[in-house]
C-alpha cells in the first residue's frame, strides 16, 4: 500500500449524528490534500480519526500503512497535529513548550533541544525562544504550534484551519512555511474555509458537504468542470422580488440561473457570455470562476460560514 491515507466506507458516528457519511478516500506520499467545507461539513472528524484521536466508526481506515484500529499508538508516533484549538501551555516559555512535547515521543534532551531550535528557527521565531507564550500574537502562536508538530519529523502533517483568525499578513506567512515544507517531501492535509488558502496550498482537494465528500479533484479540475469558465454577475439587491423577477426571465431564455444573494448568477462553459440586453437598469459584470463558485453549485451554500 503506498497512499499515505487509504480509506474505505469511512463513517463517523456520534450518537444518532452522522458526521461522516461512508467516504472513501487515498492521499498520497509528498502531497498537499486539502478539505473544503462549512463548519459540520466532516472535514475535523475525519481528520481526528486519521490522527487516531477518535475512533472511527465503520469501515477500514489506513495511515503510513498501518490500520488506524489496531496501530493507533505507533501512527501517532509518526504524525504531527496542529487542531483548531491553542493548547500551548502559557506557564512555559516559547522553548519550553517545545521541549516538554517531545518527551511524549521519548526523545533524547539534547537532540529536542537541537531540533526545537531549528523548528523555531524555521517558523521565524528563534528570538522569541525565552519568550512566554502569552507574549506572542496570534500568528506567532499558530507557526509555534505548528513548529512543535515538527517535532518528531513526522512522515504526515496534520493541520485543521491552521488560519482561522489570523489577519492577511499572518496567513500569508504561514502559507509560506507550508510550502516550504511541501519541497521537504511531507505530506499535508489541511481543512479550511478559505477558498484562496486552498488554491494555494493543496495538489488536490475534497469538498465535503454533510458528512459526504461531494467532490474531488485539483483546484483547476474543479473549477472548470463545475464552474465553468466565468460567471456573470447581476446585481439586483436585496428585494427578493426583483431577484424572483429577474431570475424568472432568464429562465425563459432558457437560461440556468444560480441565487448569489444580492446578486443572480450565471455560469459558463465556455467566455461566449449570453445577451442580457433585456435586463435594463440592471449592473451586469463578468469575471473568472473560483472556488466559491464551485462550492455554492455544489451545496448551495457559501463557502465562509460561521
Amino acid at each position: 500500500m503506498n497512499q499515505t491515507v487509504h480509506a474505505r466506507g469511512l463513517v463517523k458516528r456520534f450518537g444518532d449524528l452522522e458526521a461522516v457519511s461512508g467516504i472513501d478516500l487515498d492521499i498520497f506520499p509528498g502531497e498537499c490534500f486539502g478539505f473544503l467545507g462549512a463548519n459540520g461539513a466532516g472535514k475535523t472528524s475525519i481528520m481526528r480519526m486519521i490522527s487516531c484521536v477518535s475512533p472511527v466508526s465503520e469501515g477500514d481506515l489506513w495511515v503510513n500503512g498501518k490500520d488506524v484500529k489496531r496501530d493507533g499508538r505507533r501512527i501517532r508516533e509518526e504524525i504531527g497535529v496542529v487542531s483548531q484549538e491553542d493548547n500551548l501551555d502559557s506557564n512555559l516559555s516559547v522553548l519550553q513548550n517545545l521541549q516538554v512535547h517531545s518527551r511524549y515521543f521519548n526523545m533524547e534532551k539534547n537532540v529536542a533541544k537541537v531540533r526545537s531550535l531549528r523548528a523555531l528557527e524555521l517558523f521565524q521565531l528563534r528570538d522569541r525562544a525565552d519568550s512566554n507564550v502569552d507574549e506572542l500574537s496570534g500568528g506567532m502562536r499558530r507557526r509555534l504550534l505548528i513548529a512543535r508538530a515538527l517535532l518528531q519529523q513526522p512522515k504526515l502533517l496534520i493541520l485543521d484551519e491552521p488560519t482561522t483568525g489570523l489577519d492577511p499578513q499572518a496567513r500569508h506567512m504561514v502559507w509560506q512555511r507550508i510550502q516550504l515544507l511541501k519541497s521537504q517531501q511531507i505530506t499535508i492535509i489541511l481543512s479550511t474555509h478559505y477558498m484562496e488558502e486552498a488554491k494555494y496550498l493543496c495538489d488536490r482537494l475534497a469538498v465535503m458537504n454533510s458528512g459526504s465528500i461531494v467532490a474531488h479533484g485539483t483546484p483547476e479540475e474543479l473549477i472548470n468542470k463545475i464552474a465553468g469558465t466565468k460567471v456573470t454577475e447581476i446585481h439586483v439587491g436585496l428585494d427578493t422580488r426583483i431577484k424572483e423577477q429577474v431570475m424568472n426571465a432568464l429562465v425563459e431564455k432558457g437560461i440556468k440561473p444560480e441565487d448569489g444573494g444580492e446578486r443572480v448568477l450565471v455560469y459558463q462553459p465556455t467566455n461566449i457570455s449570453p445577451d442580457f440586453e433585456y435586463l435594463e437598469g440592471f449592473k451586469i459584470t463578468q469575471r473568472d470562476t473560483d472556488l466559491e463558485d464551485v462550492f455554492l453549485l455544489l451545496t448551495g451554500t457559501g463557502l465562509q460560514e460561521d
